[in-house]
């Protein structure tokens, strides 16, 4: 796989029972990377670690005065450096390759995970743990990932070089052999108390991320009631957490740094004292002493890679750990379904409450509790959590049908619709049925004054639709961005679409022309609104009130009003008691200006 050909047409099916088990399957699967990243890398650090061969051969041929052998050293330290270039070329484009790959992967793992949760995911996951995971978590793993192929080509030279010395000069050769090993495993000890450290470092810095993302998500409601300091001092105080975290975390560090100079030398001052010593005896010539001088030195570049490779692995794996939970989330029920792929038609009936949105019609629900009315309303687009209580869409449990086909059939718009950023263009360019235009869909919606903020906003932008919206549309009023919302929404054109409070942020003259655009623009098409506001509920074909869990009443709002206190109780804000005829009248004209207002339209 290469950078041009991203992204993988298949990520595949990832091993996710631990963090070390999900680095292992990613590294399998870019073997071919990994063995060329490693062909390359034993040619550049065999290169590197045989020019000081070369130069002992030369210091020699110099002594005993042999041109011959001279230039045969020449020639093959022109050999040496050709390798040495062409390996650290091609290594760090090979390298590159494989970090950006698995990164890749990860990040495609993480957005099909996504899509097949849907808004389940930020329900058992906190939104800053998985931004934390698609961003900082993703370089982390694909330097891990990366950097084996560089570790094991760094291993592999040392022993070689090991090797060559012993044979090469065995009085010198049995110290390095001896001393090398002790020079990379030193730093062992040190490993588990930095992975503690690093690990503390990665819990602070997600729940920072996470803080951050609460805080600036709801800026606005902090500064309408002030609260916006007491945040920004709980996000300073956890940023100066994180930072002390990664000070003692790079204390740590440091340490094996030090380590990682200071026994190199050591072993660099034992080799070149002895060496000396048998100099002086004539058991070693200076060619030879300078030669096994020289390979110590330069055997401290590939030994750097052993301290690369455990500060990987040790920041990967936190990180790798938290992919593995996010990518084993699952859904409550399969996907597949047991049914085919087409969309059902037919009444939309919910077995738990009791609730039927006849085909075709305007069916709206009033629930007092909007957490239960925010949870029936994704039961009536989605999976359940028990099969037995599915919802069913001419008769068909949803459960049933594959997830594409359930999305397809049944759309859910829930309470706080979310914007992306970018043109509005490009916000509606959503999967749809091609029957609802984009104008008729913003016009019912009611967002000619969005229309016009949007290219007052923009500098560059005549047309509204290649306006840009800001990310979450936060440049955007809170009716603003429900109504864009809505407009998306009504594009689509789905079989069953299900509103949950779509008009709650709007004011009643723009609600009820959207009561009226919502009618006549889904006419003939199945519609579920759960609402509260008696602009919505009079336009509609029958009204259903859900109380502790299940359908007490269905009628016509003029009748549930006058008959069914529990309903006036959620819809009026009135008690138990009748209305009076000061309150009836109230309705009555108001009812009355919606009439016109259709009329009107």
């Amino acid at each position: 796989m290469q950078i041009q050909d991203l992204p993988y047409p298949d990520p595949g099916v990832p091993d996710v029972r631990s963090g070390p088990r999900f680095l292992w399957w990613l590294w399998r699967n870019q073997l071919g990377g990994q063995l060329k990243s490693l062909a390359w890398g034993l040619l550049h650090f065999v290169s590197v670690t045989a020019l000081p061969f070369c130069v002992g051969l030369a210091v020699q041929a110099a002594v005993d005065r042999s041109g011959g052998r001279l230039a045969l050293t020449g020639g093959l330290m022109l050999v040496c450096g050709t390798g040495t270039a062409l390996g650290d070329t091609f290594l760090h484009r090979s390298a590159i390759t494989n970090w950006i790959t698995a990164a890749a992967r990860v990040q495609q793992l993480l957005a099909r995970k996504a899509a097949h949760l849907g808004s389940a995911l930020t329900r058992r996951v906190a939104a800053g743990e998985v931004v934390a995971v698609s961003t900082g978590d993703v370089e982390k793993i694909g330097w891990f990932v990366e950097a084996v192929s560089r570790f094991t080509a760094a291993a592999l030279t040392v022993v070689v070089v090991c090797v060559g010395l012993l044979v090469y000069q065995p009085a010198l050769g049995v110290i390095v052999a001896v001393g090398l090993p002790v020079v990379a495993l030193a730093v062992l000890p040190l490993l588990p108390r930095a992975t503690r450290r690093a690990d503390v470092q990665r819990e602070k810095a997600g729940r920072a991320t996470e803080l951050a993302s609460d805080t600036v998500a709801g800026l606005r409601v902090l500064r309408g009631i002030g609260g916006e300091e007491l945040f920004l001092d709980r996000y300073r105080q956890a940023s100066q957490e994180v930072r002390h975290a990664a000070v003692r975390s790079a204390r740590m560090w440091s340490l094996i740094s030090a380590v990682q100079v200071l026994l190199p030398g050591l072993l660099l001052i034992a080799v070149v004292w002895h060496g000396i010593g048998l100099a002086r005896q004539g058991r070693i010539t200076v060619g030879e002493l300078v030669t096994v001088y020289s390979a110590v030195m330069v055997l401290n570049y590939p030994l750097r890679h052993f301290e690369e490779i455990a500060m990987a692995y040790s920041f990967s794996r936190p990180s790798a750990k938290r992919a593995a939970r996010v990518l084993s989330l699952e859904r409550s029920t399969a996907t597949d379904g047991t049914r085919g792929a087409d969309v059902p038609a037919g009444d939309l009936y919910d077995p738990a409450t009791g609730l039927l949105a006849p085909a075709g019609r305007l069916t709206a629900v009033v629930c007092g509790d909007p957490d239960a009315a925010g949870r029936l309303a994704e039961r009536l687009g989605g999976h359940p959590a028990e099969p037995d209580r599915s919802v069913l869409l001419g008769g068909v449990p949803l459960d049933e049908l594959p997830l594409d086909s359930a999305r397809t059939a049944v759309l859910v718009q829930d309470k706080d619709p979310v914007l992306l950023s970018g043109t509005l263009r490009e916000l509606l360019d959503v999967p749809a049925s091609g029957a609802v235009r984009p104008a008729d869909a913003l016009a019912a919606a009611q967002c000619e004054d969005v229309l016009d903020a949007l290219v007052q906003g923009s500098l560059d932008a005549a047309d509204p639709m290649d306006a840009r919206i800001t990310e979450r549309g936060r440049s955007l009023s809170g009716g603003q961005r429900q109504r864009l919302a809505l407009a998306r929404s009504l594009i689509t054109d789905p079989e069953v679409l299900v509103l949950d409070e779509p008009t709650s942020a709007v004011d009643s003259h723009t609600e009820a022309r959207i009561a009226v655009g919502l009618r006549r623009l889904r006419s003939g098409r199945t519609t579920v609104v759960f609402t509260s506001s008696p602009l919505l509920l009079d336009r509609a074909d029958q009204v259903a009130l859900v109380h502790e869990g299940e359908v007490v009443a269905v009628g016509v709002h003029r009748e549930l009003v006058g008959s069914e206190p529990r309903y006036r109780a959620v819809v009026t804000r009135e008690t138990d008691e009748e209305l009076t005829a000061a309150d009836e009248d109230m309705l009555l004209d108001a009812l009355q200006g919606l009439e016109e207002i259709e009329e009107s339209a």
